[in-house]
């Protein structure tokens, strides 16, 4: 069993009466973690280490914070079984998983390092005489990091890496799904030489979520907030941080659509929605939820599609060497069965899966799903995947926009004018064309529109997020005042 105490001021602390409690593998059931469950104290002592730490780590030069970040990205590396054997235990996800969120994430923190010169302004032309007028973008104090379980290193680390480049300090708040893997986070960053205080890793019990965020939004020192999750805590976060009015960085749910065109390349259209829509049971939150399908190739794509997910191997980690493995818990399956049989009860086909059990859900196709039917409109997070079959290019804009969700799209299709002219009016932060919907680079900009979020994480994206753009002049004639 794994164990994560807080990390405060560069040092591993105990929750205040020692408190705990324990995260199970949900696989086997047995306790996975025992981790500190924080109080509102020692939320509070966290975010005042950060802002202790915050002048000196603020005023390093680029090039001495981007040092710590690459010795920070090849200490990751180094961990990377450590890493992995925490996400298998604490989420049910393959050990090439955690291998992947490692690798991934290594890569975030050398394109952070890459960035710290770009906290860039401009020198603007003034009216007055003898002034030089500046925009300024400086670190804007301590940023306030709630990471997901889903991606828990790369999400985790997302939420630290371009505040860290930008000279901010940071709290990271776990995910109490997976309190170890965040935890280690913090080790490697302190074994990176970043300065204690820097980087503060609170973990707590389900039950203490809610006072926890309270406080360290309303924190004076925490100048920026970002939030990976769902659409309803998202609003719940987003409104505590429009009361304390501190601005914030919001990456919810997402119902990905994949758009397949009359001319696409079928082969490769099944490969990717394969891919978008069960890398990692469908947990993640670009994965494919919708394929809207021309239905002129509709049949002969359905066919392809079944046939390559009949052949995905589901097993169980960490023995199994399977690419599918557990969903995080049994309220998922029991979730997707209900989404299933409402589609089927409503004139849907079950292609293909449609049942399981425990941890465990096969992977499914649904054919024939309507606007009416839940599975079109809710996010399932998980290995389940509905195909609506359209007339024409039209009409799959229309379905692909018939959502509250605007995270990740894809489209499919030889004609790359018309394709892009597709792309073009989908409604969603991100939309690929040939290639999946399911997609990540590290100096992208990173986000969502509707009820997927606001804001931008990656790249100068990033840098714009979390820092302050100030006006600076500098007057070198005397002026002439009215009075």
């Amino acid at each position: 069993m794994f164990e994560a105490q807080l990390l405060i001021d560069g040092a591993d602390v105990n929750a205040r009466g020692r408190a705990v409690f324990a995260r199970r593998n949900p696989v086997t059931g047995e306790p996975a973690t025992s981790a500190a469950n924080a109080s509102v104290e020692d939320a509070k002592a966290a975010a005042d280490a950060a802002a202790r730490a915050f002048p000196a780590w603020s005023a390093l030069g680029p090039n001495a914070r981007r040092k710590h970040l690459m010795a920070a990205a090849a200490k990751l590396r180094e961990r990377s079984l450590d890493f992995a054997q925490r996400v298998s235990a604490e989420t049910g996800a393959t050990l090439g998983w955690g291998h992947f969120n490692v690798h991934f994430a290594a890569t975030m923190l050398e394109e952070a390092a890459a960035l710290t010169t770009q906290v860039s302004g401009e020198v603007i032309p003034s009216d007055y005489p003898g002034t030089m007028s500046m925009a300024v973008r400086q670190a804007a104090g301590v940023v306030l990091g709630i990471a997901p379980w889903n991606a828990p290193v790369i999400l985790g680390v997302r939420a630290i890496a371009v505040p860290l480049a930008c000279g901010n300090t940071v709290v990271l708040k776990a995910s109490e799904t997976c309190p170890a893997t965040h935890r280690l986070i913090g080790d490697v960053m302190m074994q990176a030489g970043l300065p204690a205080g820097v980087v503060n890793v609170v973990t707590h019990a389900p039950e203490s979520a809610q006072a926890v965020v309270e406080a360290l939004i309303a924190h004076p020192a925490v100048r920026r907030v970002n939030f990976t999750g769902s659409t309803r805590v998202g609003r719940i976060v987003g409104e505590i941080a429009g009361r304390n009015l501190k601005p914030i960085v919001l990456e919810l749910g997402g119902k990905a659509p994949l758009v397949i065109l009359d001319d696409a390349d079928l082969d490769e259209a099944v490969n990717a929605a394969a891919f978008g829509a069960f890398m990692h049971q469908g947990q993640i939150c670009m994965s494919t939820e919708r394929i809207i399908v021309d239905s002129k190739v509709a049949d002969d794509f359905v066919a392809r599609f079944r046939k390559k997910t009949e052949s995905l191997r589901m097993g169980k980690p960490p023995e199994s060497d399977a690419p599918l493995a557990a969903v995080v818990d049994a309220s998922t399956v029991q979730r997707l069965r209900g989404l299933v049989e409402d589609a089927k009860a409503k004139g849907a086909k079950i292609v293909c899966g449609g049942s399981g059990e425990d941890v465990f859900w096969k992977p499914t196709i649904v054919d024939h799903v309507k606007a009416e039917m839940k599975i079109f409109r809710e996010e399932s997070f998980g290995p389940v995947v509905g195909v609506t079959r359209v007339g024409n290019a039209d009409e799959a804009v229309a379905a692909a926009n018939d959502s509250e969700y605007g995270l990740s799209a894809a489209v499919f299709g030889r004609d790359i004018g018309r394709a892009l002219s597709v792309a073009r009016r989908i409604d969603s932060g991100i939309c690929h064309i040939n290639s999946p919907t399911v997609q990540d680079e590290a100096q992208m900009p990173f986000g969502g529109t509707k009820a997927s979020g606001t804001g931008r994480f990656g790249g100068r994206a990033g840098v714009h997020e979390f820092t302050d753009l100030r006006w600076i002049t500098i007057a070198t004639e005397p002026r002439h005042y009215p009075i």
